[in-house]
């Protein structure tokens, strides 16, 4: 049994510990790298999450990690496409009735799996760059699409010097593209309506009718708000102490024209949240406890978001900030 501890908020605190409760060494030395190269304390722990998919496959399949071969990562296909679903209240959860009428339990979604399967190709990428396996990575086959369909007895003379450069291909497995589920208008009144304080007002507005992101808007510093010019600025900082980032790297300027959003901003900032915060970032736990100065956390805004649908009756599992 491999399970993920978090010994802090920072990415170097997530470790993947064995059934012994000790550190598995190549997947912290991961991880520190990502953590290295930029990536969020939530990618951090997702890769810990998933990777303890893949050490759990070694245990059954009885295999180390550096010998892992191409045969073999499609077993790690097949081993996850087995796994049972977890999420509670999602649409995967229903049971499948077969033939004989019996309910098969629900397994991990096709873009879960994929999700896996990057996280791990993503691992043995640095295990070839660390020196630590030899050869390709695994997960990743490497084709040349500009001799694909040329058979050996017509290959040109100059065959290889082409300039178009060899197309990867990873194991994957095929997920449906489906339409998007935008909330109604009716829905998005009820929302609204069931919202208590202008500090949830607000972050929803943001997110409603400017687009951010639910990183962008806990992110937000008091200084990104240009009042006079009616709109924000969304910067990439790696400040925020609950580890809350922007999802794109890409800063950029966001209007905000309508009338609701600016005013129930203006109304939290100067009515609502606490005056005494040493922080600049604008969202904060508020309240009268001894945490009212720190900063909002994305768990508490899933939180929020889920009971203040709970509250207008239109909680759907999809629904999501």
């Amino acid at each position: 049994m491999f399970t993920v501890k978090r010994k802090a908020l920072e990415p170097s605190g997530i470790e993947l510990l064995d059934a012994e409760g000790q550190p598995v060494a190549s997947v912290s030395q991961f991880l520190k790298y990502i953590a290295a190269r930029g990536s969020s304390p939530n990618t951090v722990l997702a890769y810990a999450y998933d990777l303890a998919h893949l050490w759990t496959f070694f245990s059954i399949a009885q295999l180390r990690w550096e010998h892992l071969s191409a045969a073999q990562a499609i077993d790690f296909l097949v081993h996850l496409r087995a796994l049972p679903a977890k999420r509670r209240g999602a649409r995967g959860d229903i049971a499948v009735v077969a033939s004989r009428g019996a309910p098969v339990p629900a397994t991990l979604s096709a873009a879960t799996v994929n999700r896996i399967l990057v996280a791990v190709s993503c691992f043995y990428d640095w295990g070839v760059l660390s020196d630590q396996v030899e050869g390709p990575n695994p997960m990743t086959k490497v084709e040349d699409r500009s001799t694909l369909r040329i058979t050996d007895r017509h290959r040109p003379f100059l065959d290889g010097v082409s300039r178009r450069r060899p197309m990867p291909r990873t194991i994957r497995a095929k997920t449906i593209r489906r339409l998007p589920r935008p909330m109604s208008d009716e829905q998005i009144d009820a929302l609204l309506g069931a919202l208590k304080s202008l500090r949830d007002n607000a972050l929803v507005h943001l997110m409603l009718n400017a687009g951010l992101r639910p990183g962008e808007a806990l992110g937000l510093h008091l200084t990104d708000i240009a009042y006079g010019r009616r709109r924000v600025a969304i910067r990439c900082r790696d400040d925020h102490p609950r580890g809350v980032r922007s999802k794109s790297r890409t800063e950029r300027l966001v209007d905000l024209h309508d009338g609701a959003t600016l005013a129930t901003l203006n109304a939290y900032v100067m009515s609502e949240r606490p005056p005494d915060a040493a922080t600049p970032i604008v969202f904060l736990v508020g309240g009268k406890g001894t945490r009212r100065n720190e900063p909002l956390s994305y768990a508490a805004l899933v939180r929020l978001f889920a009971r203040a649908c709970e509250r207008a009756g239109i909680r759907e599992p999809w629904m999501t900030p």
